[in-house]
């Protein structure tokens, strides 16, 4: 039996939609393989009662198919699903690395980002890589069609997860369909003020380059309480504010130290709008790893 841990992820941060990704040191899946003649698979923790013990409903089991590495796999859930922390790619990114180790068929950690994404293929719908890539990977992602790229970044955040539900499904559903050339500059530009940012471990220019026009605003009407949170944020200290993947995690770049006061104003003004919720004092961290 071999077992991992995979990090939960924030996937778009803001200017990055599809794109880009960031592994968080917490939360994390644990994921236990062990081989069989067949894949059987038990899943506990965070949200399990909403998750598929069907192979051919769950992650794991379409990356067990693809690997052809049957196995008994368990699934303890520190990423809640829907939660917009790449759950189900926690899960598919523990799979793959544990998978590969244990039938010992060789792929490198790049090799396996799209396998994995065929596991996020049965939730999502569609094989994206920008939340696998950094589960499996860690730091920061950049998926494109051509490849992942990487980066060794360690900024700190602050992930704080309402108790409301947003599918990815229904999060992709509102995306605009179309964007003014002036939006799609300004996006452009976020986006390499973030990666610049990245690249010098900056919180300040990263914070700057979540910024976002186009997909954020849309997203934001589905979770209670966005905005005003966001603000609350951003008075704390926090260097940007956006929606963690399809939502509704509401994640923040910020420096050393501001951490605890950016989690504490979040969590009270979830409150004010009668909205439970919980923070991930966290930062950019490692991907998956076999224990």
């Amino acid at each position: 039996m071999l077992t991992v841990r995979a990090p939960a992820t924030s996937a778009n941060l803001g200017s990055g939609f599809d794109v880009f990704g960031v592994a968080l040191e917490r939360p994390a899946d644990i994921v236990r393989v062990s081989k069989a003649d067949r894949t059987t698979i038990e899943v506990t923790g965070a949200g399990s009662q909403f998750i598929p013990e069907d192979p051919e409903k769950n992650t794991v089991g379409a990356v067990a198919e693809a690997l052809s590495a049957p196995a008994h796999i368990q699934i303890d859930k520190g990423v809640r699903p829907a939660s917009g922390l790449g759950s189900s790619a926690a899960s598919a990114a523990a799979a793959a690395v544990g998978l590969n180790a244990l039938y010992d068929r060789g792929y490198s950690r790049e090799e396996l980002v799209p396998v994995a994404a065929k596991g996020e293929a049965v939730v999502s719908g569609d094989a994206h890589d920008d939340n696998v890539a950094p589960s499996i990977l860690g730091g920061f992602t950049i998926a494109t069609e051509s490849g992942v790229r990487q980066v060794d970044a360690s900024i700190p955040l602050v992930a704080c997860l309402p108790d409301i539900v947003v599918s990815t499904r229904d999060a992709r559903r509102v995306v605009p369909e179309h964007a003014r050339v002036e939006q799609l500059v300004e996006t452009v530009g976020n986006a390499a003020t973030l990666t610049t940012g990245m690249h010098r471990d900056d919180p300040g220019l990263v914070g700057e380059g979540m910024h976002d026009t186009v997909v954020t605003p849309a997203r934001a009407k589905l979770i209670d309480g966005y905005e005003s949170v966001r603000e609350a944020a951003l008075a704390a200290g926090a260097t940007g504010v956006t929606i963690s993947g399809a939502g509704p995690t509401v994640i923040a770049a910020c420096y050393e130290g501001s951490q605890r006061a950016i989690a504490s104003a979040m969590l009270d003004t979830f409150g004010e709008h009668d909205v439970e919720a919980r923070a991930y004092q966290s930062r950019i961290g490692r991907g998956a790893q076999i224990y």
